[in-house]
């Protein structure tokens, strides 16, 4: 049976393969919740036994978007049929929830780990939900949560938000701000709770993402619950969060098909992208690995070589 973990009075979070969904209810609770992303396809069904489990046969009041990447979306068309509830979005994710924009595609070039090589994998397509979003107020409230606001942390999407409450500073960071190396298939499996800014392969504004941290880093959070990774708190975030907002220029590559020139939307719902790197990173991936195989076989023939020269001279 799949169940959700307390992270901070009235809300809880559930893991869902490798990105997280919150159960997120207002200050001061009064019975009402929202369901903060959907998670990959396939976990709806998880993710309503978890919502049963914690509130019972109540459905949420809203289930609101970080952004609408493929890992946070992909519960919806089962939530949906159960649940007959509004979806909320900044205005700027949007063509991506109705069918109108697919995301830029992933730059597998940067990160440096099995799941950023995987990165052309994943789906950029958008999905149509016209009928059930609404965009989020201008004013930064969020209508089903009093006592939260969101807040614009473009850089990963244009349209990205997080959550933040103010009376005891508890921060849901979507993917503006991360607690694994989501590039890495190992730091995925372990799980190990360190500060990382937006999976780098689908960031196609890194000077956006640098200030979202920055932002983020500067309401000070108690408790952070971000899309990928376990939550965090205490001094490890207090004082930790700062020190890495400060250094977080040193994590964003230094090559990589958005980092000089990001993706610009145009008026038709295309998108002007700079070139793409990866057949020259995959051109220079395959000639490494022959330089390596070339200097091997060398290794391998001159030791090959001096062996037999031992045994003819050993008497």
């Amino acid at each position: 049976m799949h169940s959700s973990r307390e992270a901070a009075p009235g809300v809880a979070w559930m893991r869902t393969g490798i990105v997280n969904v919150a159960f997120v209810e207002p200050e001061p609770r009064d019975g009402r919740w929202v369901l903060v992303d959907a998670g990959l396809r396939g976990w709806g069904e998880a993710i309503l036994s978890a919502a049963r489990a914690r509130h019972g046969d109540r459905p949420p009041s809203a289930i609101v978007l970080t952004h609408g990447h493929f890992d946070h979306v992909g519960g919806l068309d089962t939530l949906l049929r159960v649940w007959d509830v509004p979806v909320y979005a900044h205005r700027l994710e949007l063509p991506h929830l109705t069918g109108r924009r697919a995301y830029p595609p992933p730059d597998p070039t940067v990160g440096g780990g099995l799941l950023a090589w995987s990165a052309r994998l994943f789906p950029t397509h958008p999905i149509d939900i016209r009928t059930r979003v609404l965009t989020l107020p201008e004013d930064g409230s969020v209508p089903p949560l009093p006592g939260w606001r969101w807040w614009h942390t473009p850089g990963h999407t244009d349209g990205h938000v997080s959550l933040f409450r103010d009376t005891d500073r508890v921060l849901l960071s979507g993917d503006a701000l991360i607690t694994v190396r989501q590039e890495s298939a190992l730091a995925v499996l372990g799980q190990t709770p360190t500060l990382h800014g937006p999976p780098a392969y689908f960031t196609s504004n890194w000077s956006d993402a640098l200030g979202s941290v920055r932002d983020l880093a500067d309401l000070s959070p108690n408790v952070l619950v971000p899309g990928h990774g376990v939550p965090m708190s205490g001094p490890s975030l207090t004082h930790g969060l700062r020190r890495f907002a400060d250094g977080f220029h040193k994590e964003v590559p230094r090559h990589g098909r958005y980092v000089q020139t990001p993706a610009c939307r145009a008026e038709d719902e295309s998108w002007r992208l700079p070139p793409d790197p990866w057949p020259d990173a995959l051109r220079r991936g395959v000639a490494g690995a022959a330089a390596a195989a070339a200097a091997a076989w060398f290794w391998y023939g001159r030791r090959t070589r001096a062996a037999s020269r031992r045994r003819r001279v050993t008497p």
